[in-house]
This record gives structure tokens, C-alpha cells and sequence, in this order.
């Protein structure tokens, strides 16, 4: 008898295939759903964890030499930089009230312990009231000692006991190099108390005061200094005043590398006459320069005094300026090639030298006279 297989009706096989079909789409189906899921995070693990903890610090390591030279100098000279608020009054049109409104604000630092406090001009120039802060004292009002703005400087006065206030080292600045570092603390944005370090970028610069006069030995830094930085100081690493912040060159009005500030050598010669008086003194000699420009054309060397203010100095002294004969011609004067041994080859050369001496002062004028050279003294007067 032959044994026969079973085998399924072709109903029974369509269900079973439609069956496998249907088990094959599903689990194509999760397949799908995890690649889609996945990535949009809905199978992620929760997102809070009971067990959080703080993580383990690491142990900070003592500041190296550098660093802590830079800390400790923001330390001590920081006491002694303020910050400066001005305000102005006005009045509103077809109103009685005047109202007092937020003008700007800047940077200044302690001169003495007198209270005179340093500043720019253009910090506090047209302030109706100037209050000034540190972290030494709270914000008090300041009263204006006086200004200078062909410098961009001004001193302020605050009511402190004295012998209380701390004051800046003052350095000099005839013997920085360029590459040396500086440092800059000021008020930039309002943000009180900020350091900023750099280099010497340049010297010897020459920039336009905000009434347009040159501001003569320019120091120029790649520290960055910002509007509210003006009227701070600028330090050498031994945390000396070298100059006074003043100016940046940048087409946004922000730091781009270029700051400018007046040198302290001509701080400290300028300060202590605006404290004395109100405003430096202006020595003059009397006279009247020739321009560069035809000196030169000329085929000449030195400053010609193209005048000589009848009973000024220089007339006293004797010395002569351009004139002219009877047919037109112009018979030269004296050609000044040096002040006290220092050369002057140029109008700015001349101001400068003239400008670091005050009134009162017998200086010596090398000039050239025809083919001769002599040395004359001349007592310089005040300029008004």
C-alpha cells in the first residue's frame, strides 16, 4: 500500500503565504519606524537623571611667574582708576523745568592724595555736573580744576580726606621702546575696572587734539582700548603712569588695534600748571614761522622766522625776520637750527622744543645768520 504525503489545499497555502507576507512587512515596518525614531530621539533615554551630582573639581595651579606679575599690578594700580559720569542740563522747548540727562562717560585716575583727579578733555568737555566712582569710594560729585584742550587733558578735584586716596607711580616716557608691554585699566562700554594688555606699537606719533591742534610723542598701543577708556592710564610692567589713553583709530569706533595716549612727560608737565592756575602757561617767543614747504623750496635747513614781534623775545634779543628791500626782494633773516642744543629742522620740530620749556626761562637759540652760526639767549614770556 503506498504511503501518501499530506499536503495543503491551495486555500491553506494562500493563507500561510499571506500570513509570512504579513509577519516580513512588520518587521520591515519596526525596521523603518527605529531608522525614523532614531535620529529624532523618540526611543533616547530620559532626559533627567535623580542622580546628578556636581562633577569633581580639579585643583587649579598656582599662576605662573608672568601672570602673577600681571595680576598683582592690576591689583595695586586699579585702586587708583576711577570711573567718570558726566551730565548735562537742558531744557525743553516752550518748558520752565530743566532736565539733567546722561552725557557719556570715561575713565580718570587719582594724581595725589589731594584728591586732583586726571582725566581727558573730551571726557568732561560741556559737562553740566561730572560724578566720579572707584572701588575705593562711591560715586561723588567732582568739580572741574581746569582744563587744557590742546593736550585732551583736565583735572578734576573730589573732596576726600587727605592722605587717603592711592596714587599712580609716575614713569617716563623719553626711554620706552616699541615692543615693550603696557597695560591699560579704564571703563570701556561702562564695565568698570578693566585690564587690557598690549604692546608699544609706536612712538613719536603725531595726533589731532579735539580743537584740532597736534598732540606731539604720541604713544601708540595694540592694547585694546574702547570708548569709556579715555582719561585711563597706561602703565609699563612695573605699574608706572607712561601716558594717558586718549584716542582710537578704527572705521566701527571700536578697538582695532590702533590706541593713542598723550605721553606722560607731558603730563606731568601740563597737570601741575592746571592745578596751580587753571590752565598751562604757553611760553612764546615772539615770532613767526615760515612754512616747511618754502623753507625747503629754498634749499634751506632749520625753522626761518618769517617775523619778529616788535618788543617780543626774540626782538629783545636781537634776532631778525624776513624782510623786504625796495624792489620786492625777500632778504632772509635768522634761520633757527637748534634750542638748547636740540636740532630743530621743522615747525613741529620748533613747537615741540619751545612748548617743554615755561614761561620765565632763558633757553638758547642756535641760529644761522648769512654764512655765520651764533648762539643768542632769549628769555621766554607767556603767550596770551
Amino acid at each position: 500500500m503506498d504511503s501518501a504525503k499530506p499536503t495543503l489545499n491551495k486555500s491553506a497555502q494562500r493563507g500561510l503565504f499571506l500570513l509570512f507576507a504579513m509577519l516580513v512587512g512588520a518587521l520591515l515596518g519596526i525596521l523603518a519606524v527605529e531608522a525614523v525614531a532614531g535620529p529624532l530621539g523618540l526611543f533616547q533615554q530620559p532626559l533627567h537623571d535623580v542622580r546628578a551630582t556636581p562633577r569633581q573639581t580639579v585643583p587649579s595651579s598656582p599662576l605662573s611667574q608672568s601672570e602673577q606679575q600681571v595680576a598683582d599690578l592690576f591689583q595695586n594700580a586699579s585702586s587708583a582708576v576711577v570711573h567718570i559720569e558726566t551730565t548735562e542740563v537742558r531744557r525743553r522747548l516752550f518748558q520752565q523745568v530743566a532736565h539733567e540727562y546722561p552725557q557719556g562717560s570715561g575713565t580718570g585716575f587719582v594724581w595725589d592724595s589731594q584728591g586732583y583727579i586726571v582725566t581727558n578733555y573730551h571726557v568732561v568737555h560741556d559737562a553740566s555736573r561730572i560724578l566720579v566712582s572707584s572701588n575705593y569710594f562711591r560715586k561723588v560729585e567732582a568739580r572741574l580744576v581746569g582744563k587744557d584742550p590742546v593736550t585732551d587733558l583736565a583735572v578734576l578735584k573730589v573732596d576726600f580726606p587727605q592722605g587717603k586716596l592711592p596714587e599712580l607711580p609716575i614713569g617716563t616716557s623719553t626711554d620706552l621702546k616699541v615692543g615693550q608691554n603696557v597695560y591699560a585699566i579704564g571703563n570701556p562700554f561702562g564695565l568698570d575696572q578693566t585690564l587690557t594688555t598690549g604692546i608699544i606699537s609706536g612712538l613719536d606719533r603725531v595726533m589731532r587734539s579735539v580743537i584740532g591742534t597736534p598732540i606731539h610723542q604720541v604713544i601708540q598701543t595694540d592694547a585694546a582700548i574702547n570708548p569709556g577708556n579715555s582719561g585711563g592710564p597706561l602703565l609699563d610692567s612695573k605699574g608706572r603712569l607712561i601716558g594717558v589713553n586718549t584716542a582710537i583709530k578704527s572705521p566701527s569706533g571700536a578697538s582695532a588695534g590702533i590706541g593713542f595716549a598723550v605721553p606722560v612727560d607731558t603730563v606731568n608737565r601740563v597737570v601741575p600748571q592746571i592745578i596751580a592756575f587753571g590752565a598751562p602757561a604757553r611760553p612764546t617767543l615772539g615770532v613767526r614761522l615760515a612754512p616747511d614747504r618754502w623753507t625747503r623750496d629754498q634749499g634751506l635747513r632749520g625753522v626761518v622766522l618769517s617775523h619778529v614781534f616788535e618788543g617780543g623775545p626774540a626782538a629783545e634779543a636781537g634776532i631778525v625776520g624776513l624782510k623786504e628791500d625796495r624792489s620786492g626782494r625777500i632778504l632772509l633773516g635768522d634761520i633757527v637750527t637748534a634750542i638748547n642744543g636740540v636740532p630743530v629742522n621743522t615747525e613741529n620740530d620748533f613747537r615741540l622744543q619751545l612748548a617743554s620749556y615755561p614761561p620765565g626761562e632763558t633757553i638758547a637759540l642756535s641760529i644761522l645768520r648769512g654764512e655765520e652760526t651764533q648762539n643768542l639767549k632769549v628769555t621766554l614770556t607767556e603767550k596770551k
